[in-house]
């Protein structure tokens, strides 16, 4: 029987995006802050993901040994080091939260049987690579907070009382959601990111946070007049608002997640689907309910 099995670590490390190519004024455009000498610094916490058969002692794999493994080949490394010059691939491409999981995945390849590394920068940001070439993905997690009642206009208070509950009473509620926007693409061989952060930030503040923010949803967002601004509505109109921006980015939309509380959550998986014709057509969003 096929099982995976995760292993935790951690270090903690600073870098510098900088190319030395370019003048100070001119890195300082490209990179902004993460730009300024002599660099800054992150507790990284990363997640291996391993597959196998379970062995005669109910094992895939001796976790002691896979974290002798991790240690020897990855963290003991990595651990207060400048990543720079840590390890020769960030000298090619610079050690962003992407490239990090791609080099580690890269590293830890020969000796476990592994099948994705996710590496957190931070708590609202972190990276995924499955050992697809220069594929990975990214995820920037933000909040916005806001009122909604559930009831359709088109039933009466009785038949919505039925099917809501409490969640339908006239004057709503609020929730404070968590918003986790993941997008798909390739690193780039120079400087290391799949999309500019900077601008995959201000496209979620532009075209969510700000207008979702502190608004009763039904009466503030035009398209909840008619819809009902469950979390699952809510997360596909936010799909659906943000797949071209990100295009634009040169990425593309993989995941929305919203966590309406911490017992109520769902992800939308916005995945190409193919015509009887052959060609791809829009995004057609997934929907999964935690």
């Amino acid at each position: 029987m096929q099982c995976i099995v995760n292993r935790r670590a951690q270090f903690s490390a600073s870098h510098r995006y900088w190319f030395p190519e370019l003048s100070e004024a001119e890195n300082t455009e490209k990179f902004g802050a993460c730009a300024n000498f002599p660099g800054h610094g992150h507790n990284y916490v990363l997640f291996i993901s391993l597959q196998g058969e379970l062995d005669e002692y109910g094992m895939v794999l001796n976790l002691s040994d896979v974290k002798q493994v991790i240690k020897r080949e990855v963290t003991s490394q990595l651990d207060f080091s400048y990543l720079n010059d840590a390890w020769e691939e960030f000298q090619e491409i610079l050690p962003t939260t992407e490239n990090i999981a791609r080099v580690i995945y890269k590293r830890l390849l020969p000796y476990l049987p592994i099948i994705r590394v996710q590496l957190f920068e931070h708590p609202q940001l972190w990276a995924d690579y499955m050992g697809n070439s220069m594929e990975a993905y990214l995820t920037v997690s933000t909040h916005f907070s806001a009122a909604h009642r559930l009831a359709s206009p088109k039933l009466s208070d009785e038949e919505n009382v039925e099917i809501y509950g409490k969640c339908a009473r006239p004057h709503g509620h609020g929730h404070n959601y968590h918003l986790e926007i993941t997008v798909k693409g390739e690193i780039a061989k120079r400087t290391g990111m799949l999309v500019d952060l900077g601008a995959l930030n201000k496209v979620i503040d532009d075209y969510v946070v700000e207008p979702f923010d502190h608004t009763f949803l039904n009466k503030d967002i035009a398209y909840f007049a008619e819809v009902v601004p469950t979390a699952e509505n809510i997360a596909i109109h936010i799909s659906n608002i943000l797949r071209q921006p990100i295009a634009q980015l040169g990425a593309n939309l993989y995941k929305v997640k919203l966590i309406e509380s911490p017992n109520n959550s769902c992800e939308i998986y916005c995945t190409n689907q193919k015509s009887n014709s052959g060609m791809m057509t829009q995004d057609e969003p997934v929907l999964a309910r935690l």
